[in-house]
């Protein structure tokens, strides 16, 4: 099977699958989500005309007074007595405006002779310190689109127009499974030739920020019997993902293992470096990716594949990594016939290769911020171009 273009294999993964269906959520449990439907507001905010300040609620026209007053309006109370001609409501901040008047007085600039009030600043026009009823939005106002990830300032916004849920699609379930029989678990010890299985946990946290549930299925020996059990074990997840065992050596047997419980191969292999040996296809309602077992490999390949297909599952219309472009503080040579993805740091400079670019350079990765994406054939660049840039941690 012939290498594909990177952008070529994420539009076919994409086409996989379609997002999940719609649910009601409760508003505690929507955020980091997408929406799968418009949402409207149900309530006009403010609910009536507002004070803005703590003061008096006055006709403007009447500056500057006295007016007299006799009521008291706060926050919480429904819409106090109308006012006649020559008086005034003392009123705090949020409370609503009684009817008659169409300013506040600010307290500042109020004198008080017991209920005999008025003004020692500058005349008052109508509105001033006053939030008019549906400033912010009125009933039936469209306040978010289908396809927005919801975050804290839009739970607000939902909230305050009258939702206690809102429509979502579902919490996804990600299955992990490491291939290797050098892997040993996370801490303990390490004997010659072993090696510490690090991508499920790496591959963990890139899911964290994401509602769903994400399951290891554990260590995977290089055994065709052990890589189908563990394929059987994932079944029924959302997405299932494997690590290591994806290229053509005797040993890597992910992919007859998939084709063996049924796996319908879409793609494999990608001209990209690194992360070339790739799998994606489809097993019942699971899309299956294959990525590679070496950790930055792993990184990258699910930085552009997996991440993207997570959002796309999600609803999200844009679910692909953008670039943005940076000048780049250091010449980079020519690439090669794959897609290059070169570890680098941002400054206020531009975008800084790292020295070191072996795959196997974890610490790199970590020190890293962002890949230079490097196309196919490119030549020679000197300092100062100006290069895509995918941005990998905050």
């Amino acid at each position: 099977m012939a290498l594909i273009p990177v952008s070529e294999a994420q539009q076919r993964l994409l086409a996989l699958a379609r997002p999940r269906a719609t649910e009601m959520a409760p508003i505690g449990a929507c955020a980091g989500r997408w929406l799968a439907a418009p949402v409207q507001a149900l309530r006009d905010q403010p609910w009536a005309d507002l004070s803005a300040m703590d003061g008096y609620a006055v006709r403007a026209a009447e500056w500057p007074g006295p007016w007299t007053c006799v009521d008291e309006s706060r926050a919480g109370t429904a819409t106090p007595h109308a006012l006649a001609p020559g008086q005034c409501s003392r009123i705090f901040t949020g409370a609503p405006m009684p009817p008659g008047a169409d300013a506040v007085l600010i307290q500042e600039n109020a004198l008080r002779d017991g209920d005999r009030i008025t003004a020692s600043a500058d005349p008052l026009p109508p509105g001033r310190h006053v939030r008019p009823r549906g400033q912010d939005f009125a009933r039936g106002a469209a306040l978010l689109n289908p396809g927005s990830r919801i975050g804290p300032a839009q739970i607000a916004l939902a909230v305050l127009a009258g939702h206690g849920a809102l429509p979502v699609r579902p919490r996804l379930r990600v299955a992990l499974l490491s291939t290797g029989d050098e892997l040993v678990p996370p801490g303990a010890p390490v004997p010659p030739g072993a090696l510490p299985a690090s991508n499920a946990a790496m591959l963990a946290a890139m899911l964290a920020p994401f509602p769903g549930d994400v399951i290891d299925t554990g260590l995977v020996p290089d055994d065709m019997d052990a890589t189908v059990a563990a394929l059987r074990r994932a079944a029924g997840a959302d997405i299932i993902v494997s690590t290591g065992g994806a290229s053509v050596g005797d040993h890597d047997l992910v992919r007859p293992a998939f084709e063996a419980v049924g796996g319908t191969l879409d793609f494999w292999k990608i001209r990209m470096r690194p992360g070339k040996p790739l799998i994606a296809g489809t097993w019942g309602d699971s899309v299956f990716l294959g990525l590679p077992g070496n950790p930055v490999s792993a990184f990258v390949t699910a930085h552009l594949f997996l991440l993207p297909l997570v959002r796309h599952l999600f609803g999200d219309p844009a679910p692909l990594p953008r670039p943005i472009f940076l000048p780049t503080t250091t010449a980079l040579s020519a690439s090669g016939e794959r897609e290059e993805y070169l570890r680098a740091v941002r400054s206020d400079d531009g975008v800084t290769l790292l020295a070191s670019q072996d795959s196997a350079s974890s610490a790199a990765l970590a020190s890293a911020d962002c890949l230079i994406v490097r196309p196919p054939n490119a030549p020679d660049v000197l300092a100062g171009a100006i290069v895509p840039t995918l941005p990998i941690r905050d």
